[in-house]
């Protein structure tokens, strides 16, 4: 019998023919969180530039903060997770301030607000406290 020159390992056998295996562990967290960022994102800009209904009514008074703080709090998590630097939350802060001055020029039934500008960027201001605080245990 001839030895083998270039034995098979199992880790050969589980990758198949193409020589991919589906993610496991961190590979696939981190396939996860983009996914997750991709999905946050796209929710984020339809929430902020799809034109508004007229008379529209809210949930309770204010309701809309709460959708800007977490509009802003999870993909400016997720960016800062995916990309393992803080510096998504300066585009978020500013794309806070941008979108706010889109919706009061160009968006019909629309407002600028500066109190859900304060919303988003308390929600960018949390999830980098956050991000900065899971850092540290890290």
């Amino acid at each position: 019998m001839r030895a083998r020159s270039n034995p098979v390992t199992r880790s050969e056998v589980s990758e198949g023919a193409g020589g991919l295996s589906a993610p496991s562990g961190p590979a696939w967290l981190r396939i996860a969180l983009v996914v997750a960022l991709v999905l946050a994102l796209a929710a984020h800009l339809y929430g902020l530039y799809t034109p508004g209904e007229p008379g529209a009514s809210e949930w309770f008074p204010n309701s809309d903060k709460l959708l800007h703080f977490f509009g802003f709090a999870v993909p400016t998590l997720l960016a800062m997770l995916v990309v393992r630097h803080w510096w998504p939350a300066l585009v978020f802060a500013a794309h806070a301030v941008i979108s706010e001055i889109v919706q009061g020029l160009f968006l019909p039934n629309r407002d600028g607000d500066v109190w859900d500008a304060l919303a988003d960027l308390t929600g960018v201001l949390v999830a980098t406290a956050v991000w900065l605080a899971w850092r540290r245990r890290r």
